[in-house]
């Protein structure tokens, strides 16, 4: 169907303000990103338990569970990374749209696809760099991948087949390698808290 027989319906929707007064917060994206193994989905799931506690209203977009749904269609070249990404950030977007407090965990190891995030999210997307070597990750190796890697059953493999730029921009750095996860959510948390309060109405 060609793109002049599309005709988008976002003027007649609520505001998103109205779904952050109902919500008792403001929608926001929290990116991880990482090597796998750094401890992201880890941090994500904390961070997300701490909220659910305050009555927050979260999701996570794990890119592991992505990749068994949506993105079940991608591989790992640079052209599907991309594609990957791309979606990630679209569903984060529609989520944040709607006041929802948004965490991504998805390595998103080059900074082209970390700029094709930021470009469809702006302001919205807080950045964490869940910082850990290749050589710590491959040690914990929680999933198995590294041992696979090494004996070359896994291509593309980020950190040895494939590179990981680390940012240079990040809205924060967590090292996994220095401070325990908890200490890792804790600062996540007291970072985020101004972002996620609502706005006082102008009087």
């Amino acid at each position: 169907m060609s793109a002049h027989h599309i005709h988008p319906e976002f003027h007649r929707f609520l505001h998103r303000h109205d779904k952050e007064r109902l919500l008792g917060q403001r929608g926001v994206v929290i990116w991880l990103i990482g090597l796998s193994g750094s401890g992201k989905s880890t941090i994500a799931n904390a961070v997300e338990r701490v909220l659910h506690q305050q009555g927050k209203f979260t999701v996570i977009l794990d890119g592991d569970n992505l990749r068994t749904g949506i993105n079940s269609n991608l591989g790992f070249s640079d052209e599907d990374r991309l594609e990957n990404i791309r979606r990630i950030a679209e569903m984060a977007k529609i989520f944040v749209s709607q006041g929802i407090i948004t965490l991504v965990s998805a390595i998103t190891p080059r900074g082209e696809l970390r700029d094709a995030a930021r470009g469809l999210l702006g302001d919205d997307l807080f950045e964490v760099y869940v910082k850990a070597s290749y050589e710590a990750c491959e040690k914990r190796d929680v999933k198995g991948l590294y041992a696979k890697a090494a004996r070359g059953e896994i291509g593309h493999f980020t950190g040895k087949d494939g590179s990981f730029e680390p940012p240079v921009d990040a809205n924060l750095v967590v090292d996994t390698e220095l401070v325990s996860i908890e200490d890792a959510a804790f600062e996540v948390l007291e970072k985020i808290r101004p972002l996620i309060a609502v706005r006082r109405p102008e009087s």
